[in-house]
């Protein structure tokens, strides 16, 4: 609004004079009431995806508690009646004799009879996968026991044959059906593996027996 130089004047007086407010009372409408239509609608919608989320969830947990899982795993106490074969490699024998006897006091701790375990003794570790398969297949044994000691020297020979006795053992395992536990060492150098065969290292004969009683009670008693 453009105001003139009287109306300046005017102003002036009624400021100086306290007469009260220069521009006159303003109109008095009665306030809206403002309906939260909106706000209503949001929390409906809020309320109905906290609802499906908690439903979901709940959902969700019911899953992973329902009593129709099972787990299934083996035992390393119910060895009676299970059966084993051993099949140890000749070759780097300080070692693998070592094993052996680890595999076969472990055997005797958790109560399996000596009359229930077979020692097959092979020349070397590229030999064991074939043997290894063949007494599975007799379907005589519940596992078999993989012993063997590879040690790198000068030339490739050390993986060919570590190779070929990873591959030979799994190959017999699944042509078979019977689990073929691995236990040949693969070492850069003598002290390595003797720390393997009943040094600071434990002894892996040992761990793979457990192994095999733990498989062979899984096949025998869940996987038959």
């Amino acid at each position: 609004m453009a105001l003139n130089g009287n109306s300046c004047c005017w102003i002036q007086e009624r400021l100086l004079s306290g007469k009260g407010s220069v521009f006159p009372n303003p109109i008095h409408r009665p306030s809206a009431t403002i309906l939260p239509c909106k706000s209503t609608a949001l929390s409906f919608s809020s309320s109905l995806q906290l609802q499906g989320v908690a439903a979901d969830r709940k959902q969700r947990s019911s899953f992973v508690q329902a009593p129709a899982i099972r787990c299934v795993v083996g035992s390393l106490t119910k060895t009676q009646g299970l059966r084993f074969a051993v099949v140890v490699a000749r070759f780097n024998e300080i070692v693998t004799k070592q094993l052996l006897e680890g595999a076969l006091d472990t055997f005797s701790k958790y109560a399996v009879n000596e009359e229930d375990i077979d020692v097959v003794w092979v020349p070397g570790c590229f030999e064991i996968g074939i043997v290894a398969e063949r007494l599975g297949k007799s379907q005589k044994y519940h596992a078999i026991l993989c012993i063997g000691a590879v040690i790198r020297g000068d030339t490739s020979h050390y993986d060919a044959v570590a190779n070929s006795a990873a591959s030979g053992v799994l190959s017999a395992g699944l042509n078979s059906g019977v689990p073929c536990i691995f236990g040949v060492l693969t070492c850069d150098n003598m002290d390595q593996a003797l720390n393997r065969a009943g040094g600071k290292s434990g002894n892996k004969g040992a761990d793979c027996a457990l192994t095999a009683i733990e498989m062979a009670s899984l096949f025998e008693h869940h996987l038959k």
